[in-house]
């Protein structure tokens, strides 16, 4: 009678692990990448889902909301051979996990180099008197230029 009482406390437990282990919850503004054996299966939305066990895995997690980058500074040449320490930052906003998971093996880290290397061209085309005046013309120069590379990595440029 003992015996069987510890089996079945043990069993009960083993259940109850792995249904904590396959009930995932994904919160609101989120997306889960599932992978199957290792090869994509799903997506999953905000909410309650449930896995297979020892067959499906979350494989990345993916925040939907706005994301703020620090450029760090660095300094650029403008035409007339003048050296300016330039610093920035860049907001941005995953639009499709999929492809910010399996697109590029870092999408931050990506955006950042693309971006100091757009601020430097930019830099670059103007004269020193110049640079406070086209501020704006300069960022948005930078931003068309990351996010036109960013649409194939599943992420959305803002400003």
């Amino acid at each position: 009678m003992n015996e069987s009482i510890i089996v079945i406390v043990v069993l009960a437990i083993l259940v109850i692990g792995l249904l904590i282990k396959t009930a995932v919850v994904v919160p609101q503004r989120s997306e889960f990448i599932v992978e199957r054996l290792g090869k994509f299966s799903k997506t999953m939305g905000a909410g309650f889902h449930i896995l297979i066990p020892f067959l499906d895995r979350v494989a990345y997690k993916r925040s939907l909301k706005e994301e703020m980058m620090d450029i760090p500074s660095q300094d650029c040449i403008t035409t007339d051979n003048v050296s300016v320490s330039v610093d920035g930052v860049l907001y941005l906003q995953v639009v499709d996990a999929k492809q910010s998971a399996y697109g590029i093996e870092n999408y931050r880290v990506a955006a950042s180099q693309l971006a100091q290397t757009s601020l430097r061209s930019v830099i670059g085309k103007i004269e020193l008197d110049r640079t406070f005046e086209e501020r704006e013309t300069l960022n948005q120069q930078v931003v068309a230029a990351i996010d036109e590379a960013a649409q194939n990595w599943g992420v959305k440029v803002l400003r």
